[in-house]
């Protein structure tokens, strides 16, 4: 089989990459005045046939971006296997567990609760099981393999004695998640946390030695998160972009895609619709970019809390505006921070601006899907939901999903199969 991923074009203006090029984690014409530009990879995936290794960067190898560019950049099959292999070892030994295919199941409970009938049902991906409890290690492994195929390949301006550190902006799991794997392959990190960030973050992020930066609001600070201001700051003097926003660094948005492929193969064509929570935008982007590469098209509900909300905002302007595929150059018209202090208990979802909410709406609008917003009603109901009827171990950001469940769930189907994805373990219980 030919290269599967064969290169990188910008949403917004177009520009193409190469797949062979190291360290293109932004378009060409992003500048510090324009940021507004975001790369996508170009697939050409037929047919989907995964190898069934537990370890998914080895199962849905061929189908990402990463192995494309380590085949590009001169890695033989077996090197790029080494060094997965290896990578995965090493992240076990500090995060006590390596990357597995994370549980898919039918919820008798929710099911039941919600008034389901046995053909249909809730499923939940839970996403607790992965290493450092979320989603977001998916996202930033390919981040890492990028690295080190680049350095193994000699592509890379740096050795492993003279690596720069890496950067990232997080309220607290994707920080953790960066810090654990810059810790197994003991690569520095900066880690730029808001002043709000919960003690057991902190003490987590101690623990793994990371470089922890809290950022207030300074004055004369532009719209947006200061964590993300100060974040870029480091990355223009030198660090390397190392987060979950695909504005920042597009190979966040390979890895997650191993999420959406392992419910396609386990659910293909009998799922109905997807909840999943959002609040940079990469995950949904990812679960919604890799079914339309399987080629399969259950519905994609991404889920805001009302107090920060401006995915939805951003699909009716859309909407409005020429429609809500493709809406990428339409960036200005659609797409800016939240004005107003966000505040929801759901607090892993409380990004000013959706990053990556171009290949959001392209997936809603492929599937059919739409965004949902919900009250704190819901999420508490939610949350509550799970921690009486299930054993998933949550936080409030990741019953998300269900909450656009509950509150769309006279618009469903008795017999619709529905899949909420759980994200997040629970590190401080809300209040």
């Amino acid at each position: 089989m030919s290269d599967v991923v064969t290169g990188l074009v910008c949403a917004v203006c177009g520009t193409a990459v190469s797949i062979s090029q190291a360290l293109s984690w932004k378009c060409p014409l992003a500048t510090e005045a324009d940021t507004h530009h975001v790369l996508h990879f170009e697939n050409t995936i037929e047919p989907f046939r995964p190898t069934d290794d537990v370890n998914p960067y080895l199962a849905f190898r061929k189908y990402l971006a990463v192995d494309s560019f380590g085949a590009a950049i001169g890695l033989s099959e077996d090197e790029r296997i080494r060094i997965i292999t290896q990578a995965n070892d090493a992240v076990k030994a500090v995060a006590g567990t390596g990357f597995l295919r994370t549980p898919l199941y039918r919820s008798n409970e929710l099911s039941d609760a919600l008034e389901f009938t046995a053909e249909g049902g809730v499923w939940i991906k839970d996403e607790t099981h992965n290493v450092a409890g979320s989603h977001k290690a998916r996202h930033l492994f390919t981040e890492l393999l990028h690295l080190l195929f680049a350095e193994a390949a000699g592509v890379a301006p740096w050795t492993s004695s003279t690596r720069p550190s890496l950067a990232i902006a997080s309220c607290g799991n994707a920080a953790i998640a960066a810090s654990t794997l810059a810790a197994a392959v003991q690569w520095p990190i900066y880690v730029h946390v808001p002043p709000a960030s919960a003690t057991e973050v902190l003490t987590a992020l101690t623990e793994l030695d990371a470089d922890v930066r809290v950022c207030p609001r300074l004055p004369g600070d532009a719209a947006g998160d200061p964590c993300v201001l100060r974040f870029r700051e480091a990355v223009a003097n030198g660090a390397i972009a190392f987060g979950v926003q695909g504005t920042e660094n597009a190979w966040c948005l390979d890895g997650g895609r191993t999420i959406g492929w392992e419910m396609t193969e386990e659910m293909g064509p009998l799922l109905d619709r997807i909840f999943i929570q959002v609040g940079g935008g990469a995950f949904a982007a990812c679960v919604g970019s890799s079914l339309r590469s399987a080629g399969v098209h259950p519905k994609l509900h991404a889920v805001q809390t009302e107090g920060c909300a401006p995915l939805a905002r951003a699909w009716e302007n859309a909407l409005a505006t020429g429609g809500a595929r493709n809406a990428g150059p339409r960036w200005k018209e659609c797409m800016w921070p939240w004005e107003t202090t966000p505040v929801s208990i759901a607090d892993g979802i409380l990004d000013d601006e959706t990053y990556d909410w171009i290949g959001v709406l392209d997936a809603m609008a492929d599937t059919g899907g739409a965004p949902i917003v919900v009250s704190e009603q819901h999420v508490m109901q939610a949350y509550e939901l799970v921690h009486t009827l299930t054993s998933v171990n949550v936080s409030a950001t990741g019953v998300a999903g269900l909450a656009g469940l509950l509150a769309t769930r006279d618009q469903i189907a008795s017999d619709e199969r529905v899949v909420v994805v759980m994200s997040g373990i629970e590190r401080v219980v809300p209040r």
